[in-house]
């Protein structure tokens, strides 16, 4: 029961990317917006301030809101695709259609039994327009249910047919049939349960913002800790789109979760200083300082005849991880040789962002340096305070260069440059790649090779080492992994993974594999599909 329950969450959590991924492009879609809009700017350098450019930054602004408003139908459809076995577009346009079903279905139904209260007085009724249809206020729950419920149905009839006048009817057509009465039997059980359970969550959101700095560290722990799991996502996502994160009203809207509160107040000129609930989206100063400064310890501790391999490793990582906000290149080459490195990073993750809210920091940089920039220098130095967020950042660099330096010392931690065979734990780069291939006797010029022929070139060395095709079940990814679920897991030949094609850390749990690339993980997965000859699941 243990590892179906999971299993079930790895699923989930893996069908979460395709809506979580797409919400940060909206973000800095905003956040370009808003540079054409920003008063401070417009000061600064008066040619922006011309009709053309301030519209189309309040035009570009405005349009991506509307996906932040529409949140349950974008994590509808996307947890359905994700979590579909096959017919995945098929399963989204399903999705799609539930939730208008349901809407309609519980407005008529709260209507029916005068339910419904005043539309022009609408908060703090626990009711809200969706798609200009009034209902109970279930915000991105509903899609996340919906998403779950129409994948369960068309994952147990989406292969069903009939025969003769009746076949029309078959496929995802006989899945939507079948939706139709589940669909609205579902929203009339929501319009009498979910107001009990919307004040459960409601009461949990104000006793997590209660606890203070104490809650703030355990999430900031915990988000770190699962890392190994693949669940981390589990935690930071109900504070990023949901209640628990908060409720704003930003310009006659209520906004729900810390990074859609964030982005609406972004958009809006009239925000003065952002709320609170900004803080449980201060993932970034590990990410940006800490890890760079866990890399100069192992860097410093590394055995003199290993230290320019250890550059050559870590320099990249470090690049990634500033960059980008990419951390599992760096995270896994300690967090299995090292656990006691992977507690105290965790540890120290949590306590940054208990030191961003004791300074009352609003700045974000979730996605590391580049997001910041983006999202936190046009909207000025009083509204995101973003010098201090530069400087808590230099302190845990130290703090994590001391922290770090002292345990590999002091225990003796085999990480990079320090291990037993140089080979134990390694990230491997584009040049590492090539020149292993040269060592098999194939014919690689220097510099002619494409980030896409190294991935097709290392998919037969993946596939073998997975076991082979027929153990290979299915085969996503998410940011920065390979997730697979394989027939057999015992075969799985986790040194391979490692050591000739370059993944940074293999998990496997139960039937459930992932393996980390790093960003050039969708090539690699997408090389892996065409050599099997399988049909892309993206």
């Amino acid at each position: 029961m243990k590892n179906k329950l999971l299993n079930g969450l790895q699923r989930f959590s893996r069908a979460m990317f395709i809506p979580v991924l797409i919400l940060p492009i909206a973000g800095i879609l905003i956040a370009i917006g808003n540079l054409f809009t920003n008063p401070g700017l417009l000061e600064l350098f008066p040619a922006m301030d011309h009709p053309a450019l301030t519209g189309f930054g309040t035009i570009l602004s405005n349009a991506l809101v509307s996906i932040l408003n529409n949140l349950g139908l974008v994590f509808g459809v996307g947890i359905a695709v994700g979590l579909a076995d096959k017919k995945r577009a098929e399963a989204g346009f399903n999705a799609l259609l539930a939730y208008l079903v349901f809407i309609y279905a519980m407005n008529t139904f709260l209507e029916l039994n005068g339910l419904l209260v005043d539309p022009e007085a609408l908060q703090g009724t626990g009711q809200v327009m969706v798609l200009g249809v009034q209902i109970l206020d279930m915000g991105v729950f509903l899609g996340i249910l919906l998403g779950i419920l129409t994948a369960s149905v068309h994952n147990r009839f989406a292969d069903i047919e009939f025969d003769n006048a009746f076949q029309i009817y078959g496929g995802s057509r006989f899945v939507f049939i079948v939706l139709i009465p589940v669909i609205v039997l579902f929203a009339i059980l929501s319009s009498y349960i979910w107001p009990a359970i919307q004040a459960w969550i409601n009461s949990l959101g104000g006793f997590i913002n209660q606890s203070g700095n104490f809650g703030l560290f355990i999430y900031g722990m915990l988000e770190r800790l699962l890392i190994p799991t693949g669940l981390h996502h589990l935690v930071y996502t109900p504070f990023l789109y949901t209640s628990l994160g908060g409720v704003q009203e930003v310009g006659g809207q209520v906004f729900e979760g810390a990074r859609n509160i964030y982005y609406a107040e972004m958009a809006d000129p009239a925000v003065q200083v952002l709320s609170n609930s900004v803080i449980w989206d201060a993932r970034g100063i590990s990410k940006m300082f800490g890890l760079i400064g866990a890399c100069l310890a192992m860097y410093q501790t590394a055995k003199p005849e290993n230290k320019r391999k250890a550059k050559a490793i870590l320099i990249p990582a470090v690049f990634t991880s500033f960059i980008a906000g990419v951390t599992e290149p760096i995270e896994f080459s300690f967090m299995f040789i090292a656990p006691l490195l992977f507690v105290l990073h965790s540890i120290l993750s949590g306590l940054s962002m208990v030191a961003l809210n004791l300074l009352n920091v609003r700045a974000i940089g979730p996605n590391g340096f580049i997001d910041f920039l983006l999202y936190n220098v046009p909207l000025g130095i009083e509204k995101t305070r973003w010098p201090l967020y530069l400087l808590v950042g230099i302190f845990f660099f130290a703090l994590y260069y001391g922290v770090f330096r002292l345990a590999i010392t002091k225990f003796d931690l085999k990480t990079i440059g320090r291990e037993a065979s140089s080979e134990e734990t390694r990230l491997y780069s584009k040049q590492d790649y090539e020149e292993k291939r040269r060592s098999q006797g194939e014919e690689i010029p220097k510099g002619e090779a494409t980030p896409a022929d190294q991935a097709l070139g290392l998919a037969p060395t993946i596939v073998a080492a997975l076991g082979g095709d027929e153990n290979i079940q299915t085969i996503t990814n998410c940011y920065s992994r390979l997730r697979l679920t394989v027939a057999n897991p015992e075969i799985v030949n986790q040194e391979i993974l490692k050591n000739e094609t370059g993944a940074s850390g293999v998990m496997i749990n139960d039937e459930n594999v992932q393996v980390v690339y790093g960003l050039q993980v969708n090539k690699i997965r997408k090389a892996v599909d065409e050599y099997l000859g399988r049909e892309s699941n993206e």
